[in-house]
């Protein structure tokens, strides 16, 4: 190849076609990292929706007035979050002066509030306090693990029970009966 045919591909001297090689050279370089990346893993939904809440936080933080920075974050902002997550709620919550509080079926309309279910409050810090801390975040500063908001959920939990009727019973956890095979020998023996 002469100098001036590898001056054309190189650099796209020459009759019309310095444009072409030029595009034909970006492409193929193009197509040639496509093979070399692999498509990133399909997240679990945990793991999507444990990004999505803290992309939501994160946000949150910065719409703050002032913008909060997320190492300053305390359990305050995490209490104000989930006070503002309570207008986007499904969950009818009566109110102690409606004529359905306490009442397991609502039978007509009220004026009470909707507001996130205890449930999903809990899942929702559940998977906050993870991201914190796989977001370099320190176990021992985490906000989302402060015992201030583990009172907070519990008086969510049993004022939403109490206003829908429902009342909360903590499951029992099933004991396992472990048969130690030493003493099953001493009695065989005897």
């Amino acid at each position: 190849m002469s100098s001036s045919e590898q001056q054309r591909e190189a650099g796209g001297e020459g009759e019309g076609s310095s444009s072409t090689t030029a595009i034909t050279l970006a492409q193929s370089d193009d197509h040639h990292h496509h093979h070399q990346l692999s498509p990133p893993p399909q997240l679990s939904r945990y793991e999507s929706q444990k990004r999505r809440d803290w992309n939501t936080f994160g946000q949150y933080l910065k719409n703050h007035k002032p913008p909060v920075p997320l190492p300053q974050c305390n359990y305050n902002h995490v209490f104000d979050f989930l006070r503002y997550l309570d207008q986007f709620g499904k969950t009818k919550v009566h109110l102690n002066g409606c004529v359905f509080f306490g009442q397991v079926e609502q039978v007509g309309p009220c004026t009470c509030p909707l507001k996130q279910a205890w449930g999903s409050l809990d899942a929702l810090i559940g998977r906050l306090r993870a991201a914190y801390e796989e977001n370099g975040g320190l176990q021992e500063t985490n906000p989302f693990a402060n015992s201030a908001i583990r009172i907070y959920l519990r008086e969510v939990r049993d004022s939403q029970a109490k206003a829908r009727g429902i009342p909360y019973k903590k499951k029992k956890k099933k004991r396992k009966i472990q048969i130690n095979s030493s003493n099953n020998n001493e009695v065989n023996s005897s």
